[in-house]
């Protein structure tokens, strides 16, 4: 399993030279199956990039799931250079945002006033596919699926390919239960033992205080959740738009003490665009 991220940064892109790097794009990641296939998660601003890399690589087939609907993770879909061409296929998850199916969800992203031209408009092969919920198979990955405790709810993934597994929870919000909420327990028993695992860390431990039932967790709380599962890796998701590299980095150092203070062998990063992992 090939795994690259197009963007991780939380709510809306940012710029500066603060945050050059683990960048400024909004959620979008690429995972390439061993016999394979194109997944791509999510379809916020780092979808752009990843759309201009498939068009040089030459890559005409993908599939995409999402998280949820919230704008940091669909407003990429626009500008998204491989839908305007005929020999592009690509298979999008159909399911259920607050009443809206995905087709329509992308349509209203597109539509007039917001963008010029609609989903009707564009020419590559689009199919919806209903059967990517809940347990299902891409090629050679195995693909579970959670909800997540979230602001109008959401999906979490686990990708399973040759007994090794990647576990995808952004906006999931351990320290409040949202009305989908499956409960801490239930999130780590969904990540035990995980290779990898990318989890919401949107705030630090004082800044949670102030943003209980926002829909994401804090730092403390998801080292929390990686240590009692047994991950093997875990990457910090959904970075805040006002942290810079120089406090993401003190974050990170902080959390690698404290698993040394515990003898914990696992390692902690924070998720930066154009991370590249191959599990």
């Amino acid at each position: 399993m090939d795994i690259k991220c197009w963007g991780s940064r939380g709510s809306i892109s940012v710029s500066g030279k603060s945050t050059l790097k683990y960048g400024g794009d909004t959620t979008c990641l690429e995972i390439t199956a061993k016999s394979g296939q194109t997944i791509i998660v999510d379809a916020g601003t780092g979808l752009r990039r990843l759309g201009n890399s498939f068009i040089q690589r030459n890559i005409t087939d993908y599939y995409m799931l999402f998280t949820h609907a919230h704008w940091d993770h669909v407003l990429g879909f626009a500008f998204f250079r491989p839908l305007q061409y005929s020999k592009i296929n690509i298979i999008i998850q159909d399911r259920t945002f607050a009443n809206l199916g995905t087709r329509q969800v992308l349509d209203s992203v597109m539509k007039e006033p917001f963008f010029p031209i609609g989903l009707g408009g564009l020419k590559a092969n689009i199919t919806f596919d209903k059967r990517l919920n809940d347990k299902f198979t891409i090629g050679s990955i195995t693909i579970e699926t959670i909800l997540t405790s979230h602001t109008g709810g959401g999906l979490g993934y686990k990708f399973v390919e040759d007994g090794k597994s990647f576990v995808f929870l952004t906006d999931n919000e351990l320290g409040f239960d949202h009305p989908d909420s499956m409960g801490f327990d239930a999130y780590q028993n969904f990540c035990n033992g995980a290779d990898l695992l990318f989890h919401d860390g949107e705030y630090t431990r004082d800044e949670y205080k102030r943003k209980i039932s926002w829909g994401h967790s804090s730092i403390p709380q998801v080292m929390d959740l990686a240590v009692k599962a047994k991950v093997k890796k875990v990457g910090l998701f959904h970075l805040s738009q006002d942290r810079t590299d120089d406090q993401m980095d003190k974050i990170v150092n902080k959390c690698r003490t404290d698993l040394k203070k515990i003898n914990s062998a696992m390692d902690c990063f924070a998720v930066s665009c154009d991370l590249h992992l191959k599990l």
